[in-house]
């Protein structure tokens, strides 16, 4: 080896002691006759003094040393001097006196700064990331992605689940979202897909008796991008033989509570995970993934609004929708251009408009007067009226009503979106809180309205609640499904669902989802030949590594803790890709390519 210690390990305990030190200059500071380096590795910074009475060779060499350039040192451990201790470093107690200095490869001045903190545009961080990667704050994120991977893999080899790898090149098959086709060379005009997910391996693996499984998979989906989604990602999965859905949930709260307490003890936890019905959650929060680290809950007031004379909600009602509302604690004195962004947002969110009434601070609720409500439509709601709509609300003087009316699904995603926005700007989320809960009870099917068929919600291998079975021939829309999901401050961390294990039920579910019996044998022939031999009931869950690693690193987006990310609009800027094929590459694979009408989406 090079080296002899890693640059942050050296401590105290060292002091006396010949090292070799290898990394990268993070700082130079020449004070007329010393030169200080800070030398850095991937674990840490450390100083060294050049002193020309100690080694004037060392010290010339030194002299020629600019930041970031690949260095070796050697020289003794020795402790600071009193009063130049750095607490902020944990090797702040001490120094190496340099006797001897190599330069292993000297830098061009990087395109930003890497021993500072700053603001810097993301292209160039993702154009150049094998220098971004070198910042702490990228360091740091993928050593924790590394604790928390190994942690999961640690907790479930410990209850005997067996890692197993499964194919990247595997089958087309409907599963939500969009595959990336690969074509087959040697086999012209046909095509693998990269899998979504190894969602029917993992159930063969099951009917093969593997009874506990679990994969560091990565997954692949052409959909358009966010903030916390790559065409390409990564997650832990895991089935299991011979259980109900409360044994999986039971092993997630265990391995999450377990991954927070140990490797990141700094978050506070809330335990025990609460469970809550889909319907619950929609109701309540408008999410089906809620934060739930404040209130501000949503509220049905349809029987209270259906009895005022505004027309406009009650004709909402009337229509069979439904009139909702939350209250912004402490936003009565929100101005005319603050309201009118809340109900621009609301319109954004599928609404036709919003209807705000501030309490006055001074108010009070028992002897509230009409002047002390503020409100677009308070010549349409008596005081009485206030003061029920306030009561069901958990609205108090100082706070602002905020309703939405129409249909049940467009109030609460409207609410929803509202009471995220709320819960940012008036910061009432403690941001050292991590608060998991489970959601279950999901909708088997939703409607999909421009091909005018049923959708499975989750994917179609999910059992439906058995006591739900009989409405998939009548009313398919109304079936629960077995399958929850694993949300935490308002992200959904894991998703699974008890899996159908019968040849007649996994049939019926893809007649409700409209596949005729020739696409059902095309697509899935195979799993359900295997469900002919003895396949066990078994369910499973996939928890996603990248979003659970952004939440714990308290980073913005999960770009920043993934070592090489595609952009926004699924661009690699360090690769170039994707890029064009060459003719010959196409003919061997018997492609033409034919040209849009359109251009391609900027990088």
């Amino acid at each position: 080896m090079l080296k002899s210690h890693a640059c942050g390990e050296l401590r105290s305990s060292h002091i006396g002691q010949q090292v070799k030190l290898a990394g990268w200059v993070h700082r130079r500071r020449d004070h007329g006759g010393l030169i200080f380096i800070d030398i850095r590795d991937r674990s840490g910074v450390a100083q060294v003094v050049f002193n020309p009475a100690t080694s004037q060779d060392a010290h010339k060499v030194a002299d020629q040393f600019r930041n970031e350039w690949c260095v070796l040192l050697e020289g003794e451990v020795a402790r600071r001097p009193v009063g130049t201790e750095n607490k902020h470093l944990p090797t702040g107690e001490i120094e190496v006196i340099a006797r001897r200095a190599e330069a292993l490869n000297p830098s061009k001045v990087p395109p930003f700064y890497i021993n500072e903190e700053q603001e810097t545009d993301e292209f160039l961080r993702l154009k150049y990331r094998y220098l971004d990667i070198r910042r702490p704050a990228m360091r740091d994120n993928l050593v924790l992605r590394h604790r928390i991977v190994k942690h999961m893999r640690d907790y479930l080899d410990a209850r005997d689940f067996v890692e197993v790898e499964t194919p990247i090149l595997t089958k087309s098959t409907p599963e939500g979202a969009r595959d990336y086709l690969v074509p087959s060379r040697v086999q012209a005009g046909k095509f693998y897909a990269l899998p979504q997910s190894p969602q029917q391996m993992k159930q063969l693996l099951m009917v093969a008796g593997m009874e506990r499984y679990f994969q560091i998979a990565r997954c692949f989906r052409d959909e358009d991008l966010r903030a916390d989604r790559q065409p390409e990602f990564t997650q832990v999965d895991i089935e299991m033989s011979f259980v109900e859905t409360e044994d999986i949930l039971r092993l997630m709260e265990g391995m999450y509570t377990s991954l927070l307490e140990t490797v990141t003890p700094d978050w506070k936890l809330q335990k025990p995970f609460p469970r809550h019905t889909y319907q619950e959650v929609m109701d309540r929060f408008g999410s089906d993934k809620p934060d739930l680290r404040f209130g501000m809950e949503l509220r049905d007031v349809s029987d209270i609004m259906s009895q005022t004379t505004f027309q406009v909600f009650r004709s909402a009602i009337e229509a069979g929708g439904v009139v909702k509302g939350l209250a912004a604690p402490g936003c009565a004195g929100y101005t005319r251009k603050q309201v009118d962004e809340l109900v621009e947002l609301a319109k954004a969110r599928g609404a036709k408009g919003m209807v705000t009434a501030a309490i006055a601070q001074e108010a009070s609720l028992d002897g509230l007067t009409a002047e002390q409500v503020r409100s677009p439509s308070a010549r349409y709601v008596t005081v009485e009226q206030w003061k029920a709509l306030a009561t069901r609300l958990g609205a108090r003087p100082g706070d602002m009503m905020m309703f939405v009316g129409g249909p049940v699904r467009m109030a609460n995603a409207v609410l929803g979106a509202l009471r995220v926005e709320m819960g940012k700007r008036l910061k009432l989320a403690d941001p050292n809180v991590m608060s998991f809960s489970f959601v279950v009870d999901f909708p088997l099917l939703e409607w999909n309205e421009e091909e005018k068929r049923w959708d499975a919600a989750h994917h179609p291998f999910t059992a439906p609640l058995d006591a739900d079975v009989a409405l998939l021939e009548g009313q398919p829309g109304k079936v629960r499904a077995k399958s929850y999901d694993l949300v935490c401050n308002g992200y959904e961390l894991a998703s699974g669902s008890i899996r159908i294990h019968r040849r007649e039920l996994q049939q019926q579910v893809f007649r409700a989802l409209s596949y005729t019996d020739e696409e059902t044998q095309a697509k899935f022939g195979h799993l359900l030949e295997a469900f002919e031999y003895g396949a066990p009931p078994h369910g499973g869950v996939a928890a996603g590594i990248d979003r659970t690693v952004m939440l714990l690193a308290r980073a913005e987006t999960i770009r920043d803790v993934i070592a090489f990310p595609k952009t926004q609009t699924a661009w690699d800027p360090l690769f170039d890709a994707p890029s064009v094929a060459s003719e010959r590459q196409l003919r061997e694979l018997h492609l033409k390519v034919i040209e849009d009408e359109k251009p391609p989406a900027a990088p």
